[in-house]
Parts: structure tokens; sequence; C-alpha cells
């Protein structure tokens, strides 16, 4: 099977040598399991003739018409020369137009012979025309063909003559070559009998050339199960093995900082979902296992609190903690709180950012070294080498996606044995997505937002309502209250239709003088950045102008109203970070889309779901859906890991589940895949019964992984 798999592609009928210097440059296919798995991006039926008199609109999907042309001739001049062929379907007649090699299809084809031309219609001066369609001599004997795939085709390959048909040949030969039918399953039959499962070679025949939408269907849901069967694996694999390699401190008790915490200075009463968490959070750190757990909470759902609580576990058991946040201000503000929290229990608390002067600076690092501090809270300050702990137990890092793999590693490192590692984002990460980036990680939620908070009000609204908008901001500024607006530009971009800072800026000191304006963006250097929210966090400026900078870290409980300018040109979970820059008080707060009039319906509904729901993970799913998994927030910096050629984490969810509770049955059935002395982690405990396979899959499977993983994953953007 691997023979056949590697096989180069020059060796493969109608190929040759310059067909696969092409087919390897333009599309990555060098091999034959290269083309084999280079799948038709859609499928079209096939199984009717259109007359040209059905055509209609102007989006009409590609067809095919039986007919004649009745003759060839050229337009244009140079560059602009382009032949068209005229094509009668016996009752009416509409162009079919080539843009290059005139020449060759001048000659091709000849009037009065029987062809079926196939393509996608389009409108142009209340005519159809088909441009550079597949053509081919009508078989009276031959039924139409059903469902064929169409594939993806670089504009170079064009230029050149190729075209899906050449490639649905190039497939036709390989599915027919002797070695197609001596490949075997790269699922163990265990795993396809009781998923139902179609067998690959099936699966991929019908892929190419389905038979009818109900086996393209099953063909799908099996090719999509493997791909995401071989991910899961691969990700639980690796879970496996880091859990047995990495040995974790063990917090045995429960002591005196945290009951004294509990008991008699909590300032409110913990959510249920708080409290869940902080079970699971208690039982990863009593195994004697490292604990590598994601806490995603949506804003202002208390993971600060959990955080803290979860660091008294570790000075009860004689070890300290560190809280990484991603920026200065965010840092204080963390700073602040557990300062407030810790001193009635007797627990230090320490700051330490680039701007702590170096007396200070020195007395923090004495104070770490001996144990004298507690806990240090602070920026990228922690990961400076100087930076030494007498028990390091406990990591938290804030916004965790704001910092690289090497910067969160090393802070982990200032330890003899590896701390717990406790990552928060506030950003909601849809479930698929998480199982997958996230994967090696034992995910925690807060899905429930303490007592008392007063639901945003969040309104869309156009440049015809300014006026409504600045009497809700006047309002607002009278009653002693503060205001974001945020601009998606720095400066003004004539090729762009787009508020900018600095016009915004200047427009909100005219409309609201005697008020205090500051202002925010990316290019600033940090000390004046970190200087214009402080006075914003002090109150002194009532109005902050900026960019999307302040998309988290700054908390500002007195802030009532969120503006936010071309709201269209924001991804759903971005204008939810935004909105939850307010709400954060007692007040009732507003969160203002400004859209443009003339957006389309598409862009109208998204922009509604901000207006109906204030539900993160809601929301996180409805964006994943329009934007795609790669796009969203949090991971678009360096996109997924992997690359997904069939399977669609925003709507796979069911297929994705089923795969990877089969990857672990069967990775807890066979030991040899694992490393000697793999264990599951808690959250792989499960009634999932193992499922182990004989000797030839297990072989099977670790290639398998091996091919797919070696080059395509880079696993630090997940561990």
């Amino acid at each position: 099977m691997s023979n056949f798999f590697e096989t180069d592609i020059k060796f493969l009928k109608g190929v040759g040598d310059a067909r696969a210097k092409v087919l390897a440059s333009e599309l990555g296919v060098a091999t034959f399991r290269d083309l084999l798995y280079y799948f038709p991006f859609r499928h079209i039926d096939r199984s009717r003739f259109y007359a040209i008199s059905e055509l209609s609109g102007t989006d009409m999907p590609a067809i095919q018409i039986k007919g004649q042309f009745i003759n060839f001739h050229t337009d244009g001049e140079g560059a602009r020369k382009r032949l068209i062929g005229v094509f009668s379907d016996g009752k009416k007649m509409m162009e079919t137009v080539w843009f290059s090699k005139i020449t060759t299809f001048s000659t091709a084809y000849k009037p009065g012979v029987d062809y079926v031309i196939f393509g996608k219609p389009t409108l142009f001066r209340n005519a159809y025309s088909i441009a550079h369609p597949e053509v081919e001599i009508y078989d009276a004997s031959k039924p139409p063909t059903g469902f064929r795939g169409v594939y993806s085709i670089t504009e170079t390959m064009r230029k050149r003559g190729y075209t899906t048909r050449l490639l649905q040949n190039l497939v036709f030969n390989l599915l027919s070559h002797p070695g197609y039918e001596g490949i075997t399953d790269t699922l163990p039959p265990e795993v396809v009998a009781r998923y139902n499962l179609m067998p690959l070679k099936s699966a991929i025949r019908q892929m190419h050339f389905p038979e009818n939408a109900q086996m393209l269907q099953k063909a799908m849901e099996r090719m999509k199960f493997e791909e995401l069967f071989y991910v899961e694996a691969h990700i639980l694999r690796y879970s496996m093995e880091r859990g047995s390699k990495l040995p974790g401190f063990l917090f045995a008790k429960i002591g005196d900082k945290f009951n004294g915490f509990y008991f008699n200075v909590l300032p409110f009463q913990l959510t249920g979902a708080q409290k869940r968490v902080l079970k699971e959070i208690r039982a990863d750190m009593k195994t004697g296992r490292q604990m590598n757990r994601l806490l995603q909470g949506d804003v202002g759902s208390g993971k600060t609190m959990v955080a803290f609580m979860s660091m008294l576990m570790a000075v009860d058991n004689g070890c300290q903690a560190a809280l990484m946040a991603p920026t200065e201000i965010l840092a204080q503000q963390h700073f602040a709180s557990l300062t407030e929290w810790a001193r009635p229990i007797g627990v230090k608390v320490a700051l330490l950012t680039g701007s702590t002067r170096a007396a200070a600076r020195r007395e923090i690092h004495a104070g770490l070294l001996s144990g004298e501090i507690d806990i240090i809270v602070g920026t990228h300050a922690l990961i400076e080498d100087s930076v030494q702990f007498h028990l390091l137990g406990l990591v938290v890092i804030d916004e965790q996606h704001r910092f690289g793999v090497a910067q969160r590693g090393k802070l982990w490192h200032k330890s003899e044995k590896v701390p717990h590692v406790l990552v928060m984002t506030a950003t909601p990460i849809p479930r698929t997505l998480a199982m997958t980036v996230y994967g090696d990680l034992e995910v925690s939620v807060i899905d429930e937002l303490p007592p008392g908070r007063k639901p945003i009000t969040t309104l869309l609204r156009y440049d015809s309502n300014r006026m409504e908008v600045d009497r809700l901001i006047f309002r607002e500024l009278r009653a002693g209250r503060q205001i974001y607006i945020v601009y998606p530009l720095i400066e003004e971009n004539e090729k762009l239709d787009l508020k900018s800072l600095e016009e915004g800026y200047q427009r909100t000191c005219d409309t609201f003088p005697g008020y205090r304006v500051c202002f925010v963006h990316g290019k600033m250097k940090p000390a004046e950045k970190d200087h214009q929210m402080d006075i914003f966090v002090r109150g002194e400026a009532r109005i902050m102008v900026a960019t999307t900078v302040i998309e988290v870290g700054v908390n500002v409980p007195n802030a009532s109203v969120m503006v936010i300018e071309n709201a269209e040109r924001f991804g759903l979970s971005q204008l939810h970070q935004l909105r939850g820059r307010v709400g954060r008080g007692a007040d009732q707060s507003y969160c203002i889309l400004m859209g443009k009039i003339k957006s389309g319906a598409d862009t109208k509904k998204r922009l509604a779901i901000m207006t109906e729901t204030t539900d993160g993970f809601l929301i996180s799913e409805a964006d994943m859906k329009i934007r795609g998994p790669g796009d969203m927030e949090g991971t678009q910096q360096s996109g997924l890991a992997f690359n997904l050629k069939v399977a669609d984490l925003a709507r796979d969810g069911q297929i994705l589940t089923r795969a990877r509770e089969a990857a672990l049955a069967v990775l807890r059935g066979n030991p040899s895949l694992l490393a000697p002395g793999c264990v599951a982690t808690p959250a792989m405990q499960g009634d999932m019964t193992p499922l182990p396979v004989d000797h030839f899959w297990v072989s099977v499977m670790a290639s398998e992984l091996s091919m797919r993983f070696a080059r395509t994953v880079d696993w630090s953007q997940i561990s």
C-alpha cells in the first residue's frame, strides 16, 4: 500500500515529467497519494441537459447543454483578442468565449458536429455566454454522467491549458491502476464497523466520481472522520505522553489561606460555574501530574477570582504562584484586586513590570528567591533571566494568546519541577475549536455571570442616527460616566470608506467640548499608550477614542457606553470583546454598533446577532461559521496548527466528537501506540470501552500518524 501511495505522480498514465512538475509546483500533487486525496471542492449534477431557454437569473450554477457550433469568429486585438463561438441547442443560440489558446480552440471544434458544452453561464447585456467551457463530442450511447467533481486549478495552469476535465481523467486513470485495488483501509476494521463508515477504497472513489448525492454524503462523512480521527489521535497521544513525562507538584491539602479567604474575606458569593471550575482545578492539582488547563470565561464572569483562589491552593502547599498579563495596565489592575483580597489573610503579593524601578526590582527579586513573596503579578518582565523563584508551583497566564509559546515556556521553566499551568482567555472558543487548537489542555468553562449584573443594551445604528447617539453620550457624560469610541483605522485611507481615529478624535473633541478626550492606538510608544490609558482609568479623561488595542486589559467600571464605528469591519468575537469593556459596574450600559446603511443583507444579519444575544459562546459559534476557524480571535495570529482538507470545524462538530471518542478508545486499548508509561489525563477518563486492534493495524496507524503530522503540524502552537 505504502509503495503505491508514495509512487511518483510522473509514472501515472497521462502525466509524464512535464505535467508532474506542474502538478507538484501548482497543486502540491507529487505522489499517487496526493492525487487521490486532492478532492473536488464541489460537485455538479450532470445527470441532465439544459435548454438555453431555461437559463435565468444572474447566478446560475455550471450546467451542460447539448447542441452544435454554428460558427466561430474573433473579436478585439492584441491582449484583448478573444474567440467567440455561436452555439445552438436547435431552438436558441448563445455564445461561448475563449480568451487564450485561440488558435487551438478555433480549429478543435467543427460546426455541424453534436457536442456537449459544460460551464457556468454569465449574463451580459441581456445575453448569456459561457467562458472557456468544457467541450466533448456527444455520444448518444452514453447517458449524462451524473455527479462530477470540480477541482481547484490555478490561473497558471489554466493558461497552460489545464482543465478540471484533465484532472478528472488523471484521477480516473489512477483509480483504474492495478495498485489501487491493493490498498488497505487506514482505519482499523473495528473502528469502521463501530461507526458504520464507508471503506476507504469506496470512499475515495465516491469522493471523485459519486454515484449519487447519498453516496457522496457517506463518502464525505468517512473522509472527514478519518481526517479528524488522526488529528485527535495525535493530539491525545501527545497529551498522554506529555502527562507521563511531566510530573507536577502534589497539592494535597486545602489550608488556612484558602479557607480563611473563602469563609471570612470573599466579597461575594461564588457562582455555581466558579465552584465547578475550582473543583476541576483542585482535582488536577492533587493527582501529582502537572495541570495544563484552559479557563474560558466571558467578560465579567469571574476568572480572576478563580485564578486567585487557585493560587491560594499553591500557597497553602508551600509554593509560590505567578500571574502574567499582556499589558502593564492589566497587570496593575490584577495586582490591585489580588492585593485587596490577599492582605486580610497575610498573603504577600508583588508587582513586577517593565517600569518597576531598579531598587524595587532588586527587593522583589530577593523576595521571590527567599520565598517571602507568595504571589507575583507581572508582564513580560517575569520571564527575564534575573527573576528566580524559591518554589514556583502555579503559573497563570491571562489572555494567553497574546504571548508566544517561547515566552510562556520560559516562565514555567523557572522551577525545578514544572509548575501547574492555568491559561485564561475571555475570548469564547467554540467547543470544536477548543478540542483541536487547545486539544492537549483540559478545558474549564465559566458559563455563568455573577448575579446582579445588568445586561448590556446593544443597538445597531447608522450615520442617519448620529444625533440620537450623541444625545445618549451627552446624557451619560452628564451623569458622570465615561465613554469608549472605537475606530478600525488610525489614519484616513482614501481606498477604504472607514472612519479614522484621527478624524474621529477631532470630531469627538468638537462635539463634546468641556470633556477631556484621550486616544490610544497600537502604533503609540508603550509609555505614551499606558499614560493615555491611565488617565482614562483614573477618570481624568471622560472619553477614550481608540482602535482595538483596548479589546482587553482595560477595566473601568464607570464606563457605560461603547460606540464601535464601521462595526461591519469587525468579526463578531471581536465586537463581543469590545462590548465587554462596558457593563462592568452597577449602571445600565450600552454598546452602539455604527454600521453602513448600504451594507448587504448578510452583514446586517451578522450585526443583528450582536443585538440579539450577549452569550459569548453563541456568538463565537456564529463567528466561526461565518469567518472560518482560522480567522477566529486568538487563533488568527498563527492560524490552525494543521490544515484540514475535507473537514470543517465550524460544521462538523458531531463528526469531530465521534472521531475523538474513537481515537481515545484505540489509544487506551493499544499502549504500543504510546510512549512507555503514558496514561490518560483526568479529562480523558470516561465510559468509552477501550478498542484493542490487531498488531497490523497498530503499525498502520502509527505510520499514518507519522506521515500525516511529521511535516504538517506545528505542535509548538498547541503545547
